[in-house]
């Protein structure tokens, strides 16, 4: 089988500048700190996973990105774990399954715990591709949980070691709403700001080029393009959509108000589609 799969699993990218202003020059540990070694496993993509318990639940398999500002867990943990409050109402629509941000009451990693822990609860489609090839991955540990520690790594005997310090992580995600809405033209973000309107799948097995599209929403894009659900998606402005990463990508790409060229395998024929992207935010 082939898949494949981006190594960065940063959600949102801004400027080198931004969040920093406020951050202390030298982060001096705690005064009653002493080191925390955690072990780790190397999957074949160079990603690290530890293995984390949340509100008691678990242990569950999550990546350890260094480049995430937050941490991620998809909604079966969400759910399992009881982050999501009893009277929450689900968004009538979300992408891959987005309910938003949440507070986790106790998160433990290895010996390590960590009190209300902001979250976000969303099926990540490179991380259900990752788990899809590698086995069970439930979601990301980020800076919202580590950036409390220094961290050290040794590799060759796969341990990190943490130091508590006098430190706690800016809310990422609020930072980076509160930016976004700031219409400040000043500051540079990369943000995933286009929108196309459809649901891809691809099953373990499916050797097949191309992603299968599950969904394509009413009046989006995609359907004013003639997308159609059942088509077979084999490329976004010629980039190959051969895993559901892939398609998240090739779709990241793309600026909102532009003509993105699409070619579909539907009924045996190849048909090339354009579909003017709009804005996401």
């Amino acid at each position: 089988m082939k898949i494949r799969i981006a190594c960065c699993l940063t959600l949102l990218l801004a400027s080198s500048g931004f969040a920093r202003a406020g951050e202390p020059k030298k982060l001096e540990p705690k005064s009653d700190a002493k080191p925390i070694a955690v072990k780790f496993d190397l999957l074949k993509t160079q990603h690290m996973v530890v293995n984390v318990k949340i509100n008691g639940k678990g242990p569950y398999r999550l990546i350890f990105d260094t480049g995430a500002p937050i941490t991620l867990i998809n909604n079966k943990v969400a759910n399992e774990a009881g982050v999501i409050p009893k009277d929450f109402k689900k968004p009538l629509f979300s992408f891959f399954g987005s309910m938003g941000q949440f507070k986790i009451k106790n998160m433990q990693v290895g010996d390590m715990q960590v009190e209300n822990l902001s979250t976000m609860v969303m099926d990540h489609p490179t991380v259900e591709a990752i788990s899809k090839a590698l086995g069970p991955i439930e979601g990301i540990v980020g800076m919202s949980f580590f950036g409390k520690y220094r961290m050290t790594l040794d590799y060759k005997d796969k341990v990190m070691t943490f130091v508590p310090v006098n430190y706690d992580p800016p809310d990422m995600m609020q930072s980076m709403m509160k930016m976004l809405l700031s219409r400040n033209k000043e500051r540079s973000i990369i943000a995933p700001g286009g929108l196309l309107g459809i649901q891809v799948e691809k099953a373990a097995d499916d050797e097949e080029a191309g992603v299968a599209v599950k969904a394509v929403m009413e009046g989006s894009p995609a359907a004013k393009a003639g997308l159609r659900a059942g088509d077979r998606l084999l490329t976004l402005d010629s980039r190959w959509t051969d895993s559901i990463a892939d398609t998240f990508h090739a779709a990241s790409r793309m600026e909102p108000g532009r003509v993105a060229h699409a070619e579909v395998r539907r009924d045996g024929k190849d048909v090339k589609l354009k579909i003017t992207v709009a804005s996401g935010l």
